[in-house]
């Protein structure tokens, strides 16, 4: 199988992850439930795991790096904490459901920022139009749908000099783009785990700038005695029993990510531009591609013959693996006017191969001019 489909789930893992995820079954409980060896040893990886975490993304103390369930559970979380019902908050136009679902159960006041696709000039102006009088802004790094980098880090200064608290959603970009939280000044960055960390599925990091509300509720393993959280991260947001597995899997996925970041990305690029490439010549595929620095290893395609779905089912049964549809992400495919339509979707992962992404080329103009 030639999996191009990254961007939902990281499919071909380290092997260290995988070792990680079976010691950690088959030697370490949870943490804080115990002085037990099995439960020492599972709090050390949760903590070398929170630790490498605020190492890398430049987080100044470990306990501010949260872990969740996936990017959604923590979203959920900054979202509750920042915006209270009728709120007015500014988004991209290029965000996930995970961030307007949410937002829509508020009853929040949404302002979208579209921008045209690929300008990362036209969304920062729609920022700075709309910010004023916002109680909060939410932004994703990249489009999950086209791969469309957005300038976070101007959006981010925009939000400072307004007083607008900040929420990144770095599910696209984490391990793939330079993400430094002390930096960005953000108030909270949410991420999976499972997708440029090359972590397991069910991990997801919350990188909190301050306090947080919870959303879940229960044992923490620590200030039992008292029926409400406790007022301290990590505990007030880590309620129940840790995937242990899961962060311990995690922890490595994001040690082998952090020294080939660069390595990765330049790897992810060339082999879209080929991919790109190699599609141009195919009659009645419309690419969505940019290229250079506004793009990551995604790219989008519709056919003006064929239904996305039924394309990307074809794809499978050729051994392509993509994803086709709306991809959770109504608000792109608005601002990039697919929303009738959807995309099939390939996205590249460090595993692709150059003679992979040049056999699903191959195959899906076959599919196209059939």
């Amino acid at each position: 199988m030639i999996y191009l489909d990254a961007a939902a789930t990281s499919f071909q893992k380290p092997v260290t992850v995988r070792r990680a995820v079976l010691d950690a079954m088959t030697r370490m409980t949870s943490p804080g439930r115990g002085s037990h060896p099995t439960a020492s040893r599972a709090a050390a990886c949760v903590y070398a795991c929170r630790d490498r975490a605020a190492h890398f993304f430049g987080v100044a103390e470990p306990q501010n790096v949260v872990f969740t369930f996936n990017a959604t559970h923590a979203l959920n979380i900054a979202i509750r904490t920042l915006v209270s019902p009728w709120d007015n908050v500014v988004i991209s136009g290029y965000e996930h459901n995970a961030v307007t679902r949410p937002l829509a159960a508020l009853g929040a006041k949404v302002r979208v920022a579209s921008g045209r696709l690929f300008d990362q000039e036209s969304v920062l102006e729609d920022f700075r139009r709309l910010l004023p009088g916002a109680k909060c802004a939410v932004c994703t790094h990249v489009s999950n749908v086209f791969g469309f980098v957005l300038p976070i880090r101007e959006i981010a200064a925009l939000c400072r000099e307004r007083g607008v608290p900040l929420i990144v959603d770095a599910s696209q970009s984490a391990g793939v783009l330079d993400l430094d939280f002390s930096d960005l000044g953000a108030a909270f960055v949410a991420m999976p785990g499972h997708k440029g960390l090359l972590g397991p599925q069910g991990t997801g990091l919350l990188l909190c700038g301050g306090s947080a509300e919870p959303i879940l509720f229960g044992g923490t393993g620590s200030q039992s005695i008292d029926q409400t959280m406790p007022e301290d991260l990590p505990d007030r947001l880590e309620a129940g029993t840790h995937n242990v597995p899961g962060i311990a899997g995690l922890g490595e996925g994001i040690r082998y990510v952090a020294p080939r970041m660069t390595a990765i990305r330049a790897q992810e690029r060339a082999l879209t531009a080929l991919l790109a490439e190699r599609l141009r010549g195919c009659e009645d595929l419309e690419l969505f591609y940019a290229g250079g620095e506004t793009q990551t290893g995604v790219l989008s395609v519709r056919s003006a013959r064929h239904n996305c779905e039924t394309l990307a089912e074809e794809l499978a049964q050729n051994g392509v693996a993509v994803r086709a549809g709306l991809h959770c992400a109504p608000f792109a495919h608005r601002s990039a006017g697919t929303l009738e339509t959807g995309t099939v979707r390939l996205s590249l992962s460090p595993f692709t191969t150059q003679r992979e992404t040049e056999r699903a080329a191959e195959i899906l103009c076959r599919l196209v001019r059939a």
